[in-house]
């Protein structure tokens, strides 16, 4: 397919070269960042401006770090990606923004006559790089069934949701569901540790039974070892938790515990750590604890 694809950070750039390995040609913009070289191959053509992409693509794929990103690239008043639309076109958001938002960009680009499908991921740059991501869609069953060899080739777990925006509204469940694992890791290792037991070693024996999870398998390791390159940003992760709030306000839901995570996150980045990955929230507790495991 020919197919356009805006966003090649940290996410977006794995997931363009697989979709290259795969036989597709992709065309990127120079509008919102330019293309690494490495994929300005024989199946790699530059454009300018993103509705130059959508011209020359069947598909038009997003990968992009905000809600008003997506809505520029997509809807500038000059360049955006729907001066480029028409019959028979698809634009896949496969970045992680408010479902609200979404249902509104979707509604813009049916009036071109174009489809829509919101398929955020979860995996991380890992699963980015092995074609390995989960893909949680909205959209109508014959755009998904039209875009899903392309998702095939970036993920293995793809799931039609429900209609557009509801991709995103899962993706948002995804966050909270992680915010707090990472949370109740840290306060687990940081009441192990303070009460005298070798935090590696209360890791290792809760590996093994109903406490297990991929967030104490890899996450407790950082926390344990201090590292916290980036990997998920704690600015992202903030990013998606107020996702969370602002939408269940408008539900009026009640979410106390992920409030409570994103204030410690908070912590963590009104101290230089929004660059850190999200397992540094342990840091905030320790802070208030001004006790470290890794003393």
């Amino acid at each position: 397919m020919n197919i356009g694809f805006i966003g090649t950070g940290i996410m977006g750039k794995p997931m363009a070269y697989n979709l290259q390995q795969a036989g597709h040609t992709l065309r990127f913009s120079e509008h919102f960042e330019p293309a690494p070289a490495e994929l300005l191959n024989a199946h790699g053509i530059a454009c300018k401006t993103p509705d130059e992409v959508a011209r020359g693509s069947e598909i038009i794929i997003t990968m992009l770090p905000d809600t008003p990103h997506v809505e520029d690239v997509l809807f500038h008043p000059e360049h955006g990606v729907i001066h480029g639309l028409s019959a028979g076109k698809i634009v896949v958001d496969m970045s992680s923004i408010s479902p609200v938002a979404t249902k509104s960009f979707a509604q813009r680009v049916y009036a071109t006559g174009a489809e829509y499908v919101d398929a955020p991921v979860s995996g991380g740059e890992v699963g980015a790089k092995a074609g390995t991501l989960s893909i949680m869609a909205g959209g109508n069953e014959s755009a998904f069934q039209r875009v899903k060899p392309l998702l095939d080739v970036m993920g293995k777990n793809i799931t039609l949701v429900g209609n557009v925006g509801d991709g995103q509204t899962c993706k948002v469940a995804n966050q909270i569901i992680v915010a707090l694992n990472i949370e109740a890791v840290a306060e687990a290792l940081l009441f192990a540790s303070k009460s005298g037991a070798d935090p590696a070693r209360v890791r290792e024996a809760l590996m093994g039974g109903f406490a297990a999870s991929r967030v104490l398998e890899v996450h407790g390791e950082r926390m344990i070892k201090g590292t916290f390159d980036p990997g998920f940003r704690i600015n992202l992760h903030q990013k998606d938790l107020n996702l969370a709030l602002e939408n269940a306000r408008l539900l009026q839901v009640a979410l106390p515990n992920t409030a409570t995570t994103q204030q410690l996150f908070s912590t963590c980045a009104a101290h230089g750590g929004s660059g850190w990955d999200h397992s540094a929230l342990i840091r905030a507790l320790e802070e208030m604890a001004n006790f470290s495991i890794r003393q």
